[in-house]
């Protein structure tokens, strides 16, 4: 837990899902300071990204009604999270996902820069639908954050825009809405599948938007075939590990989980365009890692797990997503992963399940495998 203190009041912070050293990451960083710091007139205010709830908790501090707007289930949750560790009404915010349209026209949008840049321009084509020439826009990031690409952005859809002075190595951004007309263009991605047939789509915000990623591609060679039952992509993002595991298990059923809006609906589109024959055996999740799946059910979960979480590197989701993985399995279930090979992973499932296997390796990547045992 952090205290975010402000001028004339401070909040109690906590990151979600909970570190296992709480001291260590903040829930908040100086451009939320530096945001909470600008005059803003009344009426409803759109907050995107706020990853924590610094920003939502604050403005419903001060007694403001606030538009929650995330791609991410676990950003919604910290919020939630914050919002009752400090007493705060929740109906006083409303919570949007990246995939729903956006409701009404804001008095003021608060944004803080996403690290991909399609996904901001995503949430800037879809806000040029309800701005109007007097919306208050200001966006903030760390100032090594903000390149002139942002920037770019912020003026070929907004308009006129320019940049503060750095704080406590923080910027802002101040946009006014100008540009009248624009043609916006489509940030899904689509490229083929190397070695199969498959067209794969990525929404804005979904890792390795334009190509498979290395460690997925040697995940891909060394998956599980001819189980039955149930079996979990868990992080799926564009969801091309489970695609694999729904043609190479056809008595199976493959559930597509993720955090994010954006990959779930990814995988949905590509299990959908690929193997639209297959979508009876197909379920998609958007879920804080397994919360909430039945314990001792599943016969394999595949996992290409984080060792990071937003800008700060961590093991701890990793940490949730083994533990998560070891209840839900049913026993003689497994979990199979794909790792950097120095992430040492291979030492916490022997810890966790009592025992670990290598089922491939290389210079880079390493697939492990444990088993679910009495």
């Amino acid at each position: 837990m952090t205290l975010f203190e402000m001028s004339d009041y401070s909040l109690n912070l906590q990151r979600f899902p909970r570190t296992g050293d709480d001291s260590a990451l903040q829930a908040w960083d100086a451009a939320d300071e530096y945001l909470l710091q600008q005059e803003i007139p009344q009426g409803p205010v759109f907050v995107f990204n706020d990853n924590f709830g610094a920003l939502t908790c604050a403005l419903v501090h001060q007694g403001r009604q606030v538009w929650h707007i995330s791609d991410s289930l676990n950003s919604q949750q910290s919020a939630q999270q914050n919002l009752a560790l400090n007493g705060l009404d929740e109906s006083n915010v409303t919570f949007i996902d990246s995939m729903t349209a956006l409701p009404l026209t804001p008095a003021v949008v608060l944004i803080k820069v996403p690290k991909t840049l399609a996904l901001l321009e995503f949430q800037l084509g879809t806000l040029r639908e309800v701005l109007q020439p007097e919306t208050v826009i200001i966006a903030g990031a760390k100032a090594k954050d903000i390149h002139n690409s942002t920037l770019a952005l912020f003026e070929r859809i907004i308009g006129e825009t320019k940049t503060s002075l750095a704080k406590k190595k923080a910027r802002l951004i101040f946009s006014r809405f100008t540009v009248a007309e624009m043609t916006l263009r489509d940030v899904t991605e689509r490229w083929p599948l190397e070695g199969t047939p498959y067209i794969i789509h990525n929404h804005a915000n979904v890792f390795s938007r334009q190509s498979l990623d290395i460690g997925a591609r040697f995940f891909m060679r060394h998956l599980p075939r001819g189980l039955e039952g149930d079996i979990i992509d868990l992080g799926c993002g564009n969801g091309v590990i489970g695609l694999k595991a729904l043609a190479d298990n056809p008595d199976a059923c493959v559930h597509f989980v993720d955090e994010s809006w954006m990959a779930v609906a990814s995988a949905q589109i590509n299990a959908e365009t690929n193997l639209p024959h297959e979508l009876s055996r197909c379920r998609f999740t958007v879920n804080n890692v397994l919360s909430g799946f039945a314990p001792d059910s599943y016969s394999a979960v595949l996992c290409n797990p984080p060792f990071h979480q937003q800008n700060a590197i961590t093991e701890h989701v990793a940490w949730q997503m083994f533990r998560d993985a070891f209840r839900c399995l049913q026993y003689g279930g497994e979990l199979r992963i794909v790792a950097n090979r120095h992430l040492d992973h291979d030492r916490k499932l022997k810890k966790l399940f009592g025992n670990c296997q290598v089922v491939g390796s290389d210079t880079k990547f390493v697939v492990l495998r444990s088993v679910k045992l009495r």
